[in-house]
């Protein structure tokens, strides 16, 4: 059965917070001479707000309605381009059908719960999500059970790719073959 895309031009990356979307996505548009967007960006700059105080004043329900309408919109775009969503993007509404339908190059950086944890510890006080968290063992718990919640949108992804002892390079050039 042949699959019709809404925009085939589009490279589409998906995971957890912290599994390298942004850098991955950034290096693999540099490399093969892409425009590279961020969806957190668009939103940012769409709300006039940095996502953090979106979080914090608006609440998770109204990001993810903008999430959702940024979405929409950086979709319909045909220009090729990379372009990275944030962690909760395929999660909520119908939005992974959304992006499913869109590409066939949706790529799901899959990280460890581990591994997400050690990346994400240092930097916990400017993530909303895992602020409240206290010890880098409470993050992996936390980490673990969001990721489970979350697996069967992420698993829908066209490409599944570990990041776990890889390099960043090793991950683009892993991606770069793939589309």
């Amino acid at each position: 059965m042949l699959t019709s895309f809404s925009n085939p031009n589009a490279i589409i990356i998906i995971g957890y917070m912290g599994s390298g979307k942004s850098t991955v996505g950034r290096m693999l548009a540099q490399t093969h001479s892409l425009l590279f967007e961020d969806l957190d960006d668009v939103i940012s700059n769409d709300a006039g707000s940095s996502i953090s105080k979106l979080f914090m004043e608006k609440g998770v329900k109204v990001f993810r309605e903008l999430e959702r309408k940024a979405l929409k919109k950086t979709l319909k775009d045909a220009t090729r381009r990379v372009i990275s969503l944030g962690g909760g993007a395929p999660c909520y509404y119908d939005n992974m059908a959304l992006i499913a339908a869109t590409s066939p190059y949706v790529f799901y950086l899959n990280a460890s719960h581990n591994t997400l944890a050690k990346r994400l510890f240092p930097e916990k006080n400017r993530r909303p999500l895992i602020s409240h968290v206290q010890t880098e063992v409470a993050l992996q718990t936390f980490i673990a059970k969001h990721l489970f919640e979350r697996k069967n949108f992420y698993r829908q992804a066209n490409h599944i790719i570990s990041v776990d002892n890889k390099s960043i390079e090793a991950v683009v050039d892993e991606v770069g073959k793939l589309i």
